[in-house]
């Protein structure tokens, strides 16, 4: 933790917890639903300094920064931004985050740093997120963000994917003077931060100026490259590369087998709803850019952040009846309660113990319906999630004219197909010696992300490359 002078820590803390909260300005649900635009209203530096003023400064480790898989140090942050210094309050975020203002803009904070702060027994906790977001944007409006940009080395690493990961192993590599190309499968490079998560949670602009970064740090990209179709691991490292990490992400869209109709117009994958729904048409793959066709009536299926993005998605594309169908209770849902809450002030409705097992056609062969049946909870499965159990005989339909499969993600398995030796496991998970290192069973290949722990957050994705990039020095020095 950063020295904070010790008169500061006498300041009485019951005074500090005691201080005014207002929770984050949001623009009204029946305006935020006309447009993509961000959600959240800014903060003005004299909100964020008085917010920031409610930290008591736990004694270290604090739990915000216990809880934050980048291990930022927020007690530190949030005394310089009380201070006004918010350039400086920056480089505390830089020093532990490749992606600063996107984790402090995506990341569930209720379940991670906001979610451990001591104030929450009695309070309410310090809207660390938020702060650390104002914090970089404020850096990059008024002074601008430069990677710092090591010597050069010569040697070369490349990097499969420019998601979270990749990214944030890029950024460390260019810190320590690697040459480092990034190859990507679609034409712009972010990844989920672009090709997942909508504008209106990641505004795409604040993306694009963060990409700049890495540009002007010497990151090089070469779009609409499929490692595994347009070339190998293998091609890479002939090429002249002495290090390659994998960072491609889970992306496949799980399929509902099971259920007949699901190839009926109508029925869309998530991922190919949001691109399409978010993406400016000019950054989208060539067999993505026929506009959607979306009914009035829209039933959403799953229950993880991406289901919650389709459907405040679906709302902004003018469906007036939206519903999510979810085969648990809402306690068993994975995703983020902030996402839930705002959907529904958006206009959204839930529906619970609801398993859809066929999609049903109308007169024109469009998706009419959707045959359900109601489910309830059993025994604790083996990860200690009660197993839902289909009730016999209560099926029902659910009229919907557009459905959307928000079931989770595989991994691609393209990568452990045409390369020799690279393990995998658990449908296509890449295997890693060591999760501190990224290490896979092929020397010189390192993996992190979710192609290695399955779809998780984009903090411990970024995290994921940074641990990767420290070990690939390592081994390239150690090779030497």
């Amino acid at each position: 933790m950063q020295a904070v002078p010790s008169e500061y820590l006498e300041i009485d803390r019951k005074e500090r917890a005691n201080r005014p909260f207002f929770d984050l300005d949001l623009r009204a649900p029946e305006v935020r639903t006309c447009d993509f635009d961000d959600v959240v209203i800014e903060f003005d530096p004299e909100r964020a300094m008085l917010e920031a003023a409610r930290c008591i400064h736990c004694p270290d480790p604090a739990p915000c920064m216990t809880a934050c898989p980048a291990s930022n140090d927020i007690p530190s942050a949030m005394w310089l931004i009380e201070q006004g210094r918010f350039v400086d309050a920056a480089g505390i975020y830089h020093k532990t985050s490749s992606l600063p203002e996107v984790c402090g803009r995506v990341c569930p904070h209720e379940a991670l740093c906001q979610g451990s702060c001591v104030l929450n027994k009695h309070h309410q906790p310090v809207l660390c997120g938020e702060l650390e977001a104002f914090t970089v944007d404020y850096e990059r409006r008024t002074h601008g963000y430069l990677i710092p940009v090591g010597a050069p080395n010569g040697k070369k690493v490349a990097i499969i994917g420019a998601g979270p990961a990749g990214l944030g192993c890029a950024d460390l590599l260019v810190q320590k003077g690697y040459q480092v190309t990034i190859f990507e499968s679609k034409p712009a490079p972010g990844g989920l931060l672009v090709y997942g998560i909508p504008n209106f949670k990641l505004p795409k602009d604040v993306w694009q100026e963060k990409w700049e970064e890495f540009e002007r740090a010497g990151v090089k990209f070469s779009p609409n490259t499929y490692i595994g179709k347009d070339k190998t691991i293998d091609d890479l490292f002939k090429d002249g590369f002495e290090a390659v990490f994998i960072g491609v992400g889970s992306e496949i869209d799980a399929k509902m087998e099971d259920a007949p109709g699901t190839d009926l117009p109508g029925v869309y994958e998530a991922t190919d709803f949001l691109i399409r729904g978010n993406v400016d048409p000019d950054l989208l793959p060539e067999g993505m850019r026929q506009p959607l066709e979306i009914g009035k009536r829209v039933v959403v299926i799953g229950g993880g952040d991406t289901a919650s993005d389709c459907l405040r998605t679906a709302l902004r594309l003018s469906a007036e009846d939206v519903t999510c169908l979810y085969r648990r209770t809402e306690k068993e849902m994975p995703g983020g309660k902030k996402d839930r809450q705002m959907a529904r002030e958006e206009g959204a409705k839930y529906r619970f113990l609801t398993q859809p097992v066929k999609f049903i056609a109308g007169a024109d062969g469009r998706l009419a319906a959707v045959e359900c049946i109601e489910m309830k909870l059993g025994e604790p499965d083996a990860k200690g999630r009660r197993k839902p159990v289909p009730v016999e005989g209560s099926n029902f339909s659910v009229a919907a004219d557009t459905a959307i499969l928000a079931l989770g993600y595989w991994p691609d398995p393209i990568l452990s197909k045409t390369t020799a030796g690279l393990e995998t496991h658990d449908w296509g998970l890449i295997s890693v010696k060591n999760k501190s290192t990224g290490e896979t069973s092929r020397p010189g290949i390192f993996s992190g992300g979710d192609c290695v722990t399955g779809p998780d957050l984009v903090v411990t994705a970024m995290v994921g490359g940074r641990k990767a990039a420290l070990a690939i020095d390592g081994y390239l020095k150690n090779k030497e």
